[in-house]
This record gives C-alpha cells, sequence and structure tokens, in this order.
C-alpha cells in the first residue's frame, strides 16, 4: 500500500537544518524571535468576549475557530464539546465526540458542522445542540467544512472532497484530487467563490473549482511552482485558504508564490515569490500576505508590485492577516495582536490574548481570534 506522509512544519525546518550532517550529535541554532518593536501606539482594539476551552498541541495546526450566525456564537472544545453563546449567555453545550474535534466550529443554514481526525463529520441543530446527523468520511480533517447552497462540503486529509446535504446528512457526491506522497500536515478549508461554486486548494499546488449542488469541476488550474532537489525543498503546499476578489483568485503557498488568478481566463496574471501557511487578505484593491520568515507585505492587487515590506516581526510565527476596521492585524507566538497601517506598513498599535494566535477572521466589523492555549475571543474598534 502506498503511504501518504504529512509532517509539521517544525519537523520540516529541523530536516532542513541537518541536511548533509554526518551521524555525529550536531548543534542546530535556534532562530530567536525578534524582540517586541517599541511603538508610539495610537490605534487599540477592545475584548468583548472570550470563551475557553481545551488547549491544542503547539505543533499540531488544528483549524479550530468560532462558528458565527444570526448573533450566536458556536466554540468547539478539542476535547469534543461544542457550545453556543449569544454574547457571554451560554445557551446549550452538546458532547459530540469522545475522539475530540479537529476542525470547526462553522455555522449556516440552521446547522452547526464540526469533525476529528478520525474522519468523522457532525452536524448540530443551532437551536438546541442536538445531533441532526453524522457521516463516516474516509480521512481525518483538520480544516473547517463550508455551508453553502444546501450542502456541507468537506475536504478529507485524504484528498476527497465531500459534499452532504444539509438537512438529511446524506453524501451527494464527492470529487478525488490527486494523492500525494509527501506534504505538510495541514489543508486549506474550502472556499466560496459565488453562491454555487466551490473552491478548494491542494497540495499539489492546484487550485480546483467544483459546481457545489452537483459536483462537476469547472476548473483546475496550477498556482504555484517549486524546483527544488529533495521531497523537502519540493514541498508547495497550499494550506492557506485562497481569497476571491471579484474577478481574481489570489493564493500562497508553502516555499512558492502569492499568486493572482485571473478566474474569467483561468490565466495567472502575475506571481511573486513568498512562502507562506498562511491565507492572504485584500482590503483596498491591496493584497496583504504574513510570510514563513515573519515578514509582511503589501502588493497591487492588478499588478502584484510590492507597496512595503514589514520586517520588524520577523520569526515570531505570525497568523494570517486580518483587517478590522481601517487596520491590518496579525498575531503571534505571545498571544500579541500587531495593529498595522495598511497604507504603510507602520506598526501603530497592539493588544494580547492568551496563547500563540492560530487564526484570525474579520465578521461583521469584529475579529474572531483563536489561540493554541484554547483562547477564543471578539475584539472591536475602541
Amino acid at each position: 500500500m502506498k503511504m501518504s506522509y504529512k509532517i509539521p512544519l517544525a519537523f520540516t525546518v529541523l530536516s532542513l537544518a541537518l541536511v548533509g550532517c554526518s551521524s555525529k550529535a550536531v548543534k542546530v541554532e535556534q532562530i530567536k524571535p525578534n524582540p517586541l518593536p517599541k511603538i508610539s501606539a495610537s490605534q487599540s482594539i477592545a475584548p468583548i468576549a472570550s470563551y475557553s476551552v481545551a488547549a491544542t498541541h503547539k505543533v499540531d495546526p488544528l483549524r479550530l475557530q468560532l462558528g458565527v450566525d444570526q448573533g450566536r456564537v458556536f466554540a468547539a472544545d478539542p476535547k469534543g464539546e461544542v457550545t453556543a453563546y449569544q454574547g457571554k449567555q451560554r445557551l446549550w453545550q452538546t458532547q459530540v465526540s469522545k475522539a475530540g474535534i479537529s476542525a470547526g466550529a462553522v455555522a449556516g443554514e440552521g446547522i452547526v458542522v464540526v469533525a476529528n481526525k478520525k474522519g468523522q463529520l457532525f452536524a448540530l441543530d443551532q437551536a438546541t445542540g442536538s445531533k441532526k446527523w453524522h457521516s463516516q468520511l474516509t480521512g481525518a480533517v483538520l480544516a473547517p467544512s463550508l455551508i453553502q447552497a444546501g450542502r456541507v462540503i468537506t475536504l478529507a486529509n485524504d484528498g476527497t472532497v465531500f459534499a452532504h446535504d444539509i438537512a438529511t446528512g446524506q453524501q451527494v457526491w464527492t470529487y478525488n484530487l490527486p494523492k500525494i506522497d509527501f506534504s505538510m500536515r495541514g489543508t486549506a478549508a474550502p472556499v466560496a467563490v459565488d453562491p454555487r461554486t466551490v473552491l478548494v486548494a491542494w497540495a499539489n499546488s492546484y487550485v480546483y473549482v467544483i459546481d457545489t449542488v452537483t459536483g462537476i469541476p469547472h476548473l483546475q488550474r496550477r498556482v504555484s511552482i517549486n524546483d527544488g532537489r529533495s521531497d523537502i525543498q519540493r514541498l508547495n503546499d497550499i494550506d492557506g485558504e485562497p481569497v476571491v476578489a471579484g474577478r481574481y483568485l489570489i493564493s500562497t503557498s508553502y516555499q512558492g508564490q502569492l499568486t493572482a488568478l485571473d478566474l474569467a481566463s483561468q490565466q495567472v496574471i502575475w506571481s511573486e515569490d513568498a512562502s507562506s501557511l498562511r491565507s492572504p487578505v485584500i482590503f483596498d484593491n491591496k493584497v496583504f500576505v504574513t510570510q514563513s520568515t515573519g515578514k509582511i507585505s503589501a502588493h497591487d492587487i492588478t499588478t502584484g508590485q510590492q507597496l512595503w515590506q514589514n520586517e520588524q516581526l520577523l520569526h515570531r510565527k505570525l497568523s494570517n492577516p486580518a483587517i478590522l476596521g481601517n487596520q491590518l492585524v496579525v498575531g503571534d507566538l505571545d498571544g500579541v495582536l500587531h495593529l498595522i497601517d495598511p497604507n504603510t506598513g507602520h506598526l501603530v498599535g497592539r493588544a494580547k490574548t492568551a496563547g500563540e494566535v492560530r487564526s484570525l477572521r474579520s465578521i461583521d466589523q469584529q475579529l474572531y481570534v483563536s489561540s493554541q492555549k484554547g483562547t477564543y475571543s471578539i475584539w472591536q474598534n475602541r
């Protein structure tokens, strides 16, 4: 049987450091994160709610997030519980799986969806927390599903895309992505292109556009290249969700490029070298990306021209960037939320949460933060 290997980022860095070494003990120099730079803070954000769950392992890229719908917030606990809140009031709590939860929560069309490493997909009723249905998939689920057009779209770690009927849980269609022998441990979540089309990015540097209702593919296109010599040097995964803005599809890849694809012509219109496992963000005709080294850069969305680059936060394990109001926000390994002027790249403020920031989401002028220590928090501008 052919095996597929998924490796964490920490192992990749260590392996690269040891290439060509003899059997003697070798001291690997650890790169220290940049200290926090001094800034004259003029911008600030304030937490309006916080919820605590169990911590996740430091090297496991679990994609847990708060699900948000109709003014309610749904928190997934790695130990297997889902809890619903209205503000700070707890509405219900349901034990979903003794095997834990590794992806979710996603809320929409009356349900909440979570999944785990055993490939079990669960849908709960938003109002009561009761289990509506569950389904056994063919691989672990490490990224949130997408709820769209009466379907729940989920990407399993073995490369199978599943669509389930939102009401019954019946499997409607599957789409098989190419098998990958060696890749980073993590996957990008499915992304909506329009009300009836879903985009899936995969570890082979391709993106796939699929009809949500029928499962018929409309597009497959490579958006990144890598000509490394070894298996590790050739890793070119797309683990951060691509972003769709009008005609543009913007994607990042590990040891690859920041790329803009024209969805109408299906042609790459520009590409800039950048290594990132994080999703980019688009604001005011600019594309913002956090690279694996800690560099943050802004690019013109039509030409790819770099507008600015900030290297003050090198090696601080930055999260994906997000937009809150008129500010760019990134999180780091110490739980610091950095506020950045999107026009200049200057640091203009900071705030603090608990634990390494794993993901940021901006919804209705509020910032949703999840951390490795199990802290979910919601922030807004002061």
